[in-house]
This record gives structure tokens, sequence and C-alpha cells, in this order.
């Protein structure tokens, strides 16, 4: 017999039909069963000796059922075969619901006889299902299947599959994945389904990248799985591979990454070109192949942009993978302005990111650069984007990305990508360069109220080093100064307010100013800290009363010292600062035991002086705690490396600075740094004449006979009558009102000093005397003949000292 039946039979074990798991029964013509299976028995109860050669309808239809049993005759007898379910009796007496195929087959003898082939209902359900489902994943599943033998040829693929690959799907057959994926893909591939042939372990959801052999510049991302397949007996028949394009889950995966990522480097410092290079290293290689970040030339240096856009650019950071690309863009440092109608030139105007998938479509950069362009061509550069560096409205600069390398150009959701790059980057760009504007200001304010060019005084050699702290701490309050006094004297000065910012400097600036105030009073040091002690505290209490939530003072350090060159003495006091350092002319470095006071601003306790003599070409070394702290020392530690430094090989004292600022500043100090150095210097003898007199009335003439005496032996007989009327009035109020002897010098250095001191602590003061007064023009006549007079006090001594200049000014009274 033979089969002709539209459905061929499946011998799968699953496949309910199958001779393993159907029950088999054969009809005649005339409905009688002559043919009966064990399955039959197992499915319905009937033996086959109760059910052979009689109807199928007395022992297996239930009367019922009748009408159900003779339309699907009638179907079966019309088609020549049949499949659907019916009631069959079970011997038990129940029914059971048997799906059924029928066929039609002939004998030799032309007879016909019915193959019947059925299996419960609910098994053949199952089936279907599970046949709906294969269908489904062959003909309609949008993620694709391949279905390869042991040799990994392929012997099935999915729809999916078919237009992945570009080709029909029955076109697959046969092929290797190679016939349709790049070399290094392949290889990958079908490494990984060896594996699981060999081993029996699936893959599950292993991603890679793809690039077909139609289209070798897209790179696609799938995720494969991939399980064996075994026949019952355990033979393997061969892989299934399950591919699913997750090219644009991939990319906003990564994009994201790449976001969360730039904005963990991006903005790490307030310094605007840290974050151009930031910016830059974050999106090369990740986004593009090369970059460029250029800002308009006023943000580097702090200042608001122009709101136009336009002006010329500052190039602050290019990142390259291949180092030619460098030479292709240029150089950081570079000033320069994008030609009109180029990408980054209309970016800037249009104030939007603009997207050039190929640059073989951009004539304007052809144009406006021939050479440039054709480098970038000839190095594989195909694609460019542009975007705006653009922060609280206002565009900072541009951004540049290139491809050379990928061969995928950019599309618009890279462009989104580099847009919010920009967009953190500029919001970065902008407080940094908000940051510098306010930090520059404040540094400039501070070195506006340091000293300038500091004028040859001949009592010292100075040298000075003053050293901001690095940007992210902000400018400090630390500051020295060099006070000329009275008789050659000069004031050396360092001092430190705590704290950081523009309200340390203004107040850095309110102390040195009364400093300077003070040091023109002729205090002793003890008594300028002790005055500017008051003033602190005055200045936080009027801090507090007009603003709790300012910025307070908490606290200044300072150190104050003298020298007068004529006697070699040196009187310093220090209030919570470090100690000085004397470096002798033997080379010996020693520290100067000055009693440590407490710092400004305390309050009620005293400070201390200390007195010493310094031999002349001695180096004294003022500085703040900032030099001995620096690079996270300790004090003891900066102590010894400042005296390695002062003792090195003798030089001047801005090789000395230098030598001090290498050994000690290895990179931008924490906080500011300071460093003061003094040389001494000794008045000649044969500069300086004192002479002792007695308190008697002869002492005035006495004194006016020395003093022309002297002037004559200095040649300087011009100045004789002038200086002997101040000679006269000085040493006369101080016959009339101290008693005791009384002492006269006079110094010649640039300058004519006349000094007279007494033991009185009585100030004499100018007045305007009355025409009929007797007295009081001494001080007034002393005044009008002197370039400038004061009143100095000691140690139970008093000094009214007058200055002349040496050289008459040809516009004054006494030319």
């Amino acid at each position: 017999m033979h089969d002709t039946s539209p459905t061929s039979l499946s011998e799968s074990p699953q496949d309910p039909f199958s001779v393993h798991r159907s029950a088999a029964v054969v009809l005649d013509a005339r409905g009688r069963v002559v043919a009966w299976s064990e399955r039959a028995t197992a499915l319905l109860g009937h033996r086959a000796e109760e059910v052979l050669g009689r109807a199928a309808r007395e022992t297996l239809v239930d009367s019922g059922d009748e009408a159900m049993i003779s339309a699907a005759t009638s179907a079966c007898l019309r088609e020549r075969g049949w499949f659907g379910l019916l009631p069959v009796r079970h011997r038990a007496g129940h029914r059971v619901y048997v799906g059924f195929r029928a066929r039609l087959v002939e004998r030799l003898d032309s007879t016909v006889e019915w193959f019947l082939v059925g299996s419960l209902a609910e098994d053949i359900a199952q089936w279907e299902i599970d046949r709906a489902v294969l269908d489904g994943l062959f003909l309609r599943s949008p993620v694709g299947v391949a279905v390869l033998g042991p040799d990994l040829r392929i012997l099935r693929v999915n729809r999916a599959i078919a237009r992945f690959g570009g080709l029909p799907a029955e076109d697959y057959r046969g092929l290797r994945t190679a016939d349709f994926l790049l070399g290094p893909d392949t290889d990958l591939v079908e490494e990984k389904l060896r594996q699981v042939l060999e081993t029996g372990r699936p893959v599950i959801f292993a991603e890679q990248p793809c690039r077909l052999l139609r289209d070798p510049r897209k790179e696609l991302i799938v995720s494969v799985s991939a399980f064996r397949m075994q026949d019952p007996s355990g033979r393997v028949l061969g892989v299934t591979e399950i591919v699913e394009d997750v090219t644009d889950r991939h990319r906003a995966r990564r994009r994201l990454a790449l976001l969360n990522e730039a904005g963990a480097r991006i903005g790490t410092t307030l310094d605007v070109t840290t974050t151009a290079r930031e910016l830059a290293e974050a999106a090369v290689p990740a986004l593009a192949d090369a970059i460029s970040v250029d800002l308009l030339e006023a943000v580097p240096r702090g200042d608001e942009p122009a709101p136009d856009s336009r002006g010329p650019l500052r190039r602050m950071a290019v990142r390259g993978i291949r180092p030619e690309s460098l030479k292709v863009m240029r150089a950081e440092g570079e000033l320069f302005s994008f030609p009109e109608r180029t990408a980054p030139a209309r970016c800037l105007v249009e104030r939007r990111p603009i997207l050039l998938p190929a640059l073989e479509d951009s004539h304007a950069w052809y144009a406006a650069e021939p050479k440039r362009a054709a480098s970038a061509l000839a190095m594989g550069v195909h694609s460019l984007m542009a975007v705006p560096l653009t922060a609280r409205g206002v565009v900072l600069g541009v951004v540049c990305l290139w491809r050379s390398m990928q061969p995928e150009p950019f599309e618009e959701d890279d462009l989104t990508l580099a847009a919010e790059f920009a967009a953190r980057a500029a919001v970065c760009i902008d407080n940094a360069r908000r940051y510098t504007q306010q930090h520059e200001a404040a540094e400039a304010l501070q070195r506006s109220l340091l000293p300038g060019e500091v004028p040859e005084h001949p009592a010292v050699e100075t040298a000075h080093r003053y050293l901001p702290a690095r940007a992210s701490t902000g400018v400090g309050g630390d500051w020295f100064d060099i006070i000329p006094l009275s008789g050659l004297r000069v004031a050396l000065v360092v001092g430190d307010v705590v704290g950081h910012g523009m309200h340390a400097s203004a107040t850095m600036g309110r102390l040195r100013a009364a400093v300077r105030t003070l040091a023109h009073l002729d205090l002793a040091p003890d008594e300028v800290l002790a005055r500017l002690d008051d003033l602190v505290d005055q200045l936080s209490t009027e801090q507090r009363q007009a603003d709790g939530n300012a910025p307070q003072i908490v606290g200044a350090t300072c150190l104050y010292a003298i020298y007068d060159p004529v006697s070699r003495h040196c009187a310093m006091a220090r209030a919570g600062h470090p100690p000085p350092t004397v470096l002798g002319p033997d080379g010996q470095v020693r520290p100067i035991d000055v009693p440590a006071g407490p710092p400004l601003g305390l309050g009620g306790l005293p400070f201390e002086s200390a007195e010493l003599e310094l031999a002349e070409g001695s180096m004294i070394a003022l500085y703040s705690d900032g030099l001995l702290l620096a690079d996270d020392r300790d004090v003891d530690q900066g102590l010894d490396l400042l005296r390695t430094a002062l003792a090195g090989p003798a030089r001047s004292l801005e090789h000395t600075c230098k030598a001090v600022e290498d050994a000690m500043l290895a990179t931008r100090p924490a906080d500011d740094v300071t460093l003061l150095l003094g040389r001494t210097r000794v008045l000649a003898p044969q500069d300086v004449a004192t002479w002792e007199l007695p308190a008697e009335p002869t002492a005035a003439g006495r004194a006016r006979t020395l003093a022309r005496d002297r002037l004559t032996e200095w040649g300087l007989q011009e100045l004789a009558f002038t200086t002997e009327l101040i000679v006269s009035e000085l040493v006369t109020n101080a016959y009339r009102y101290a008693g005791g002897l009384v002492l006269l010098r006079l110094i010649r250095d640039g300058h004519l000093i006349c000094e007279v001191s007494d033991s009185s602590s009585t100030s004499p003061h100018l007045r305007q005397a009355s025409g009929t007064d007797e007295g009081g023009r001494g001080l007034f006549l002393v005044a009008q003949l002197s370039e400038r007079w004061g009143t100095r006090y000691g140690r139970n001594r008093k000094t009214i000292w007058a200055e002349q200049p040496l050289s008459a000014d040809p516009e004054s009274p006494d030319a």
C-alpha cells in the first residue's frame, strides 16, 4: 500500500503520532476493525480479540456521538484522509477524546482500507503548541535562529537571520559563518560553537562585535546563545544558535557608562586648562578618534566672553589615537579663528551642534583650508562633529570630534552624547573661569597690597619671594614689608592672616597699613605688636557686630624686627610667628631665640622683644609657616631644609631665594609662602659723628661749633647755616626741659641727619607761636628747615631727629 495523506508522519519522539507514542488501528471499507495495536489497547483498554472483526461503531462509539462520527466519516471519504478529535468509548465505559489521523491505503487486490493513528487529545494539543512555537521561531520571530551541523555548516536559518545576512533563507543551507561575516568575527563565533559541541555547556547572551562582508564599515553588536542538539541515543546532531541584534542597546549602555565616567573625570579642579584636557581624555577613544577643545580667548583669562561668540579662540586641548592626527590639528596654546562657513564656525555662530557624517560633503572646509583638509582625508578622517560649549546662556568655545580609525560614521545618537559631554564640561569650565576671575582678582589685590620694587636701603640688602597658594586653596593673607625708619634704621616685617580668599587679602592690607603707620611712630617692636593686637581685636569685634555671617578674622601672626646700621643693634618681637634664622659672615646658621608671643587678636597678653648685635654681612631670614610646612612637612623638617639651603655656597640674595625655593617647594604650595632675606650693612665710622654735651648754657654754642667743623670736614659747608640752626634749637630744648647729658649725632648717607637725645620722656609738640610770644618757635623753625623730623623713644631716652637732603632742590626757597 502507499500513503496518499497530504500530511507526512513525523518520527520525532515528541510527536504524539510517532510509532513510539500513538495507537494504530486499521478499518476495512465497511468500517470493521481488521488490525489493532498494543498502544491502542493501552490507550482504550480494549484487547485485540475483543474488537477485531467487529464494526468500530459498535465497540468504540457511544450512541450520542454517532452524528459527530458520521460527519467525520463523510469528510474522510470526501478528502481521502482526515485529521481531528473524536470521542471514543473506553473499555471501562467512559469517553476518551482522541486525536486521529486517517489515511486511505490501497491493497494489491484493489481493496481499500483506512489506517488510523491516534493519541490522547491533550498530548496532541501540547504538540500543536510546540509546532506553533517552532514555526514561529523560523517564520515570525524577530530573534535570529540558525541550526548548524557538527561541521558548523548551516542546516537551516529563520527569516530574521536571512534579513540579517541579506540572503534568502534557503540560500544559507551548506554555508559557513565565514561566508557572510568578516574573518575575526567568524573566528570568535565558531570558537564558541565548537566549545558548545565539545562540552555540551550552552552559551548564554554572549555579546560580541559583528561585521558583515556586504557592509564592513558598519559594526553591529550581537548577543549569541547556543545549545547542543542530541537524539534520544545521545548522538550529537549539531548546535542551535540564537542571535539577537543588540547594537542599539549596547550603544545606549555604553553612552550611559561614558556619561557617568565623564561626570567623574571632568571638573576635578577649578582650572580651565585642566578641565579642557579632562574633556578631551574622556572623549578619546571612547567616542572619537581625535578631539580638539577651543575656548574664546577671554575665557582662559577668566573674563566674560563676547555675547556674539566672535573673536579668536585659544586651543586648550588636543587628543588623538594616532600620533599623526596631532600634526593635522593646531597645537595647544595656539590662537586662531575658524574659517567662515566651516562646521566649527557655524557651530559657534548658530550655537547648535553640527554633524557631518561624511566629510566629503564639507566643501567649505576644502575651500578654506585645502592643505589641512587634504592631510586629514589622507589620514582617513571621514566624519566630524562640532559641539558648542555653552553655560548659562553664554558660548565659551567649541569642541570638534573626528573619526578616522573607527569605520562607523558619527550618527545622531553620537551627537547627542557629545552635546551632553560638552554641556557638563561647559559648566565646569565656566565655574573654573569664574573662579579664575575671582582668584586673579584676589591675587591682584594681594599683590597690590604688597611692596613692589623695594628701593635700595643703606641698612640692608634685601631679596624676597612671595608665592600665592594654589588656585584650589585660594590666596592667603601673607605679607612682608621693608620700612625705612629714622636714623637710617630699617624695619623688616613678615605677617600672616589666618584663612584664604578676598577676606584674608583685605585684612592683610589693613594690617600692613597699620604696621607701616605704627612703624613711623618709631615704636619698639613689642609696642608695635601690642598695638597691632588691639587693632585685630577691634576689627574682629566690628565685623561680628556688622555681620555675624561674614568671614571673621580668626587670628594673625607677625614678626617685626628693627635693625640699626650705625650700632649694628637689632631688636625684634613676634606674635605667634616662626622665629627668624641668621646666617653669620662665618657661614654658621643659627636660630634667634625670640620670645614666642601669642597670635594677634587674643588680646591682653604681653609681647617681649629680643635684642642682639649682628655682624656686618649677616643674613637674616624671615618667613611664613607656609614655607616650612609645604609638601606635608613638619616644622622641624622645614627648619632643617631651610638651614641647609641658607648655608649653601656664598652667592647673591636672589640666588639664595631661588635655592630655598628649589629645595623646599617641589610643587605649588597649599598655603601662601613668604620669604624675606636681609643682609646687614654697617655705616662707615667716618660718616657718623657723635658727641656728649653737658647740660649747661654753653651746650648750644658748643654744638653749633662741632657741627660746623664736621660739615666742613665732610665738604658740606652749604648746609652749615641751616644745620647750626637745627642743632642749636634741639640742644637748647634738651638743656631747658631735660637735664643731664645731651647726645648729639650727625649721620651722612644720602641725607644729613641730625639727632639730639636726652633723658626726658616728654614729647615736644609743634605749635604756631603768636606775635607776642617770646618762645615756641624752635620746633616750627626746625620743621621749616628740614625735610623730615620726628621723635623716637628708647630705653630711658628720647631722640629728636631732623633730615636734610645733601643735594639742594633748585625749586626750594633755600636753593
